[in-house]
């Protein structure tokens, strides 16, 4: 295979660099000096080249050299997006780095933005430099633009963190039927879509902290001649941080190809302008009705002044906006099946609420949904926006509801209603589903009264993109309420026009784009194989530790698989089934006189240390673990099961058999 002549200098530099790196000389000269000592004999002859390579290969400096010595391989084109997701938890990219080959349309135009490193990250300011194998903490850049996602590259922590990746953007017009066509600077200078920089910082343990989220306007690259700019962005910190700088990156910018004619810097300025004052007018004006709105709400009782009646919510970057416009219609192609895998999905996401320093009350910060997905994680405001949006994407009437749990605990969860006016109430924190019927206080005393089955109290208020309720009857305890939403003596609702014009998609600049969701990288086989093999390792060195013999049953082991997959299957729908047939299984694996236990367990990561340090904490895990008596066979199953995002749910199984001495 003959290479073009930039690419073979290209690849003579690398294979330069990298044996000056191992100081490849020295070696040599060392080799040398010590070859021509050995051959000094009384049998002395001249030492060829052949002599010379086979003393190189006799001491291993060429396997040393060609072990560490990669090379990039082109990664097959399979996926839609450029969004590669991996487990980040050392500072070296240990795989061979995959590149996409991109087919460049010479029709459409694209945008090349290149990070061409940090600096200032602060907090990281007395980080010792890592050494190489050494697991440190590590930053993350992903990027989202008109529909498409992409992420870095893992790189450590540092002051001045080695952020330099490119990413090719594609700018294509909206227009119906002009999709094809290239976008000229009047319709890029119309396209207000930022570009969503969200920088994740993930630790030694694998746990992640969104550092910052940055919505970066490209347009200033129009009024570049040379179509190339190059500036510096200041990360701003989230949360309570909001309003503190995290770090700052070096961006380039580059249009491919070139304007032929630029545009002037004050028009771009000009029509940035207007945007902003047209979406600061739209929000002024829905305040204003806002406060309206509220005034007429507390009228009708004074008591609706402690409802849980929640009009606006902040972000991570501190800004407030309607609670209706965290909610969009959100369809997930093919990575999900139906309303109860998403449900699954959802729960799948972390729960953890957002951090605080110092006592007092829960922080307030609900968050964009890129940042949120990017995370993994985040508080019940997140899940629950997140799946009332997937339901709407199933076609349901699905609405978020806010309200209390129990001891008045503030909770947010999704509802949905039926054509034929049935409730069902969906928890997004653990995919459980709940069937409202309400209890009729003016029922005569001895009349049935349905029980109570969801764990909810009370409920202030209810909506999603396009409809906001609160909730206006006598009580709002959640097993006395009628969710009949066209009743206006029951539910107060605001006004769809007026909800529009402010969480409409488009209809203000200040609105974050919805991000897609991206389907899984993770190898879920792959995954299950390598837990299961450290858990055997665990338990063996713990049985060790015990002065207890380990004997493994594969075959026992692979049964435990139908059960685990009935599990996640029921997890997901809600039927069980194939439990007959893994019981059936078993007896027969089992031979007669013998005792079968099983302990099985669910997580929602893969670090085995962690999960078997929770398995032990169980009696009945540890009993099974540290098995003792006669013919004791010990079997271990391990499925992950993989969804959109790389959200797993990780099933174990631990089972043993032995013959029962009574």
């Amino acid at each position: 295979m003959s290479l073009p002549p930039e690419k073979a200098s290209e690849l003579k530099q690398i294979i330069h660099n990298h044996l000056i790196k191992m100081d490849i000389h020295g070696k040599i000269r060392e080799v040398l000096a010590e070859t021509v000592r050995d051959d000094q004999g009384p049998s002395h002859r001249a030492l060829s080249e052949a002599d010379f390579l086979h003393a190189l290969q006799r001491r291993g400096i060429i396997d040393d050299v060609m072990k560490d010595l990669h090379f990039t391989q082109d990664a097959p084109a399979d996926t839609e997006s450029g969004f590669h997701p991996k487990t980040a938890t050392h500072f070296i990219d240990k795989d061979v780095t995959q590149l996409k080959k991109t087919n460049i349309d010479p029709s459409r135009r694209y945008l090349y933005l290149q990070v061409l490193g940090g600096k200032a990250f602060l907090e990281h300011l007395q980080e010792p430099e890592p050494l190489p194998g050494q697991v440190c903490s590590t930053f993350t850049l992903y990027l989202h633009f008109r529909n498409q996602r992409f992420r870095s590259k893992p790189v450590p922590c540092a002051c001045e963190p080695d952020l330099k990746e490119g990413f090719l953007l594609e700018i294509h017009r909206d227009g119906i039927g002009e999709g094809s066509k290239m976008a000229d600077a009047t319709t890029m200078l119309a396209m207000c879509d930022p570009v969503h920089l969200v920088l994740i910082k993930t630790d030694t343990s694998s746990e992640t902290t969104l550092v910052s989220s940055y919505f970066l306007d490209w347009r200033t690259v129009l009024n570049v001649p040379s179509g190339r700019t190059c500036f510096a962005v200041e990360l701003m910190g989230v949360g309570s941080e909001s309003k503190l700088p995290a770090g700052v990156l070096t961006i380039s910018l580059e249009l491919y190809p070139p304007l032929t004619e630029t545009l002037n810097a004050d028009i771009i300025s000009t029509q940035q302008s207007l945007e902003r004052q047209r979406t600061a007018e739209k929000e002024r004006l829905f305040l204003v009705y806002a406060k309206q709105w509220w005034r007429e709400f507390l009228e009708i009782r004074p008591s609706h002044q402690s409802k849980m009646v929640k009009i606006f919510a902040q972000d991570e970057n501190g800004v407030n906006r309607p609670v209706c416009s965290y909610v969009r219609v959100l369809r997930a192609g093919r990575l999900l099946e139906s309303p109860r895998q998403a449900a699954r999905f959802v729960s799948l996401l972390a729960h953890e609420k957002a951090p605080v320093v110092g006592g007092g009350g829960k922080q307030e910060q609900w968050c964009t949904l890129m940042a949120f997905l990017c995370r993994g994680k985040g508080d019940c405001e997140d899940h629950a926006t997140l799946l009332c949006s997937l339901l709407l994407g199933f076609g349901l009437d699905a609405y978020v509801c806010v309200g209390t749990k129990a001891k008045g605990t503030p909770h947010t969860w999704v509802l949905t209603r039926g054509t034929d006016g049935s409730i069902t109430f969906w928890e997004s924190l653990t995919s459980h589903r709940y069937l409202h019927q309400a209890i009729d206080p003016d029922a005569p005393p001895l009349a049935p009264q349905p029980k109570p089955s969801s764990p909810y109290r009370t409920v202030g208020c209810v909506f999603n993109h396009q409809t906001f309720l609160a909730n206006c009857q006598p009580s709002d305890a959640v097993e006395l309420c009628v969710f009949d939403f066209q009743n206006q003596s029951r539910w107060k609702a605001m006004s769809e026009e007026a909800l529009k014009s402010v969480c409409a998609p488009g209809s203000t600049t200040s609105l974050p784009p919805l991000p897609p969701l991206c389907a899984p990288s993770l190898d879920a086989a792959a995954a299950s194989n390598q837990m299961e093999l450290e858990m055997r390792y665990l338990v063996s060195e713990h049985r060790k530790d015990l002065e207890l013999v380990t004997v493994w049953d594969d075959h026992l082991s692979y049964l435990l698989s139908s059960a685990l997959s009935a599990y996640e299957l029921e997890r997901c729908t809600g039927v069980s089934c194939g439990n007959e047939e893994f019981q059936d299984a078993v007896r027969r694996a089992v031979p007669d006189g013998h005792t079968f236990k099983g302990f099985p367990i669910h997580f929602l990561h893969r670090n085995a240390r962690r999960a078997f340090a929770t398995c032990l904490k169980s009696p009945f895990c540890d009993e099974i673990v540290c098995c003792r008596g006669d013919h004791v066979r010990l079997a271990v199953r391990v499925r992950v099961f993989v969804y959109p995002e790389n959200a797993c749910a990780v099933w174990l199984m631990f089972a043993c058999k032995y013959r029962s001495v009574l």
